[in-house]
C-alpha cells in the first residue's frame, strides 16, 4: 500500500522542524546570555549531579575558611595575652630578686610589694582576656571572669574550644587556664600573694624564686604550644585556599560556557534557522489564497 503525502502532512512536518530549530536557537540564546551550560537539570543530568557535588564541597570549604579565620583570631589573642603575662612575670621576678637582697630597707620592700600587687592585678586582667565575648582561658565555660581577684583562684571546668578546619582536622584555639596560671594554692596569683605578704612582713622572699621560675616555665611551654597550633592553622589556611581554587575551576568547567564557543554556536544556529525558513517557504506548495492574490 502506497501512503499519500498530503500538503497538510508536509506543512505539519515543516512546522515541527521549524519549531525544533527555533527552540534550539532560543536555548542557545539563553546560554549565550547567561554563559551557563546547564539551565536546568534535564539539560544534562550527569553534569548537574556533578555540579551539585562540587557546590557542596565549595560550601564546606567556605565554612572551613570561616572557621580558620575565627581560629586565627582566638590564637592571636592567646599569643598576645601570654606574651604580656610573660612580661609581667619577668618584672615580678626582678622585683622579687631585689626584695631578696638583705640590704633593702623595710620601706623599700613595702614599695616592692605595692608594685607586685599592681602587677598581679594586671596579670588577672590578662587571665580574664576575652575574644568575641568568650574567655580564652576558660574553654567553653560560660563564666565571664574565670579568675577572681581573691583566693582560691580556681578555674571553672570547661572543655577545649576547637575549630574544624578540614574534613578530618580540628585545631584547639583556646588555652588551658589551669595549666597556664595554675589553680588554687599552686596558682601564680597565690604565689604573688605570698611574695607580697613576705615583703610586707620583712621575711626572706628568695625561697619563692624557684616557684616563680616554674610558673614562668609553664607559661613559656604553653606559649610554644600556641605557636605550634598557629603554624598548623596557617597550613590549613593555605590548603583551604588552594582547594577553593581547584573546586572553582572544576565548577566552572562543568557549568560555565566559553564565550567564543557560545557566540559561534548561536550564530551557526541562527544561520541554520534562517536557511530553514527560506527553504520551507520555497518548497511548501502555495495555497488557494496565493492563487487568488
Amino acid at each position: 500500500m502506497i501512503s499519500r503525502v498530503t500538503n497538510q502532512t508536509m506543512m505539519d512536518s515543516a512546522q515541527r522542524n521549524l519549531q525544533s530549530s527555533s527552540s534550539q536557537l532560543a536555548k542557545l540564546q539563553d546560554r549565550a546570555s547567561t554563559l551557563k551550560a546547564i539551565g536546568r537539570p534535564s539539560d544534562d543530568p550527569a553534569a548537574a549531579a556533578a555540579a551539585l557535588q562540587v557546590r557542596a564541597q565549595q560550601s564546606a570549604t567556605d565554612q572551613y575558611g570561616r572557621n580558620i579565620e575565627n581560629g586565627n583570631g582566638w590564637l592571636a589573642t592567646v599569643d598576645t595575652t601570654m606574651s604580656s603575662a610573660s612580661f609581667i612575670l619577668n618584672r615580678v621576678r626582678d622585683l622579687t630578686v631585689q626584695g631578696a637582697n638583705g640590704g633593702v630597707s623595710s620601706g623599700a620592700k613595702e614599695a616592692l610589694a605595692v608594685e607586685i600587687t599592681g602587677l598581679k592585678t594586671d596579670l588577672l586582667s590578662q587571665a580574664n582576656t576575652k575574644f568575641m565575648s568568650r574567655n580564652i582561658f576558660a574553654g567553653n565555660s560560660n563564666d565571664s571572669s574565670p579568675f577572681s581577684s581573691t583566693a582560691p583562684y580556681t578555674v571553672p571546668a570547661g572543655g577545649a574550644v576547637e575549630r574544624r578546619v578540614g574534613n578530618e582536622t580540628s585545631i584547639r584555639v583556646d588555652a588551658d587556664g589551669a595549666a597556664v596560671f595554675g589553680t588554687g594554692d599552686t596558682s601564680v596569683f597565690a604565689l604573688l600573694d605570698k611574695i607580697t605578704a613576705d615583703l610586707t612582713s620583712g621575711a626572706d622572699v628568695s625561697a619563692h624564686l624557684k616557684d616563680l621560675e616554674a610558673r614562668m616555665t609553664a607559661i613559656s611551654s604553653r606559649h610554644a604550644e600556641v605557636g605550634t597550633r598557629q603554624a598548623q592553622l596557617l597550613r590549613a589556611q593555605e590548603t583551604n585556599t588552594a582547594l577553593k581554587g581547584t573546586l572553582e575551576a572544576t565548577r566552572s568547567g562543568i557549568e560555565d560556557l566559553d564565550l567564543g564557543k557560545a557566540i559561534l554556536d548561536l550564530q551557526l544556529q541562527a544561520t541554520n534557522y534562517q536557511a530553514a525558513l527560506a527553504v520551507t517557504a520555497k518548497v511548501l506548495p502555495m495555497s488557494l489564497m496565493d492563487f487568488l492574490r
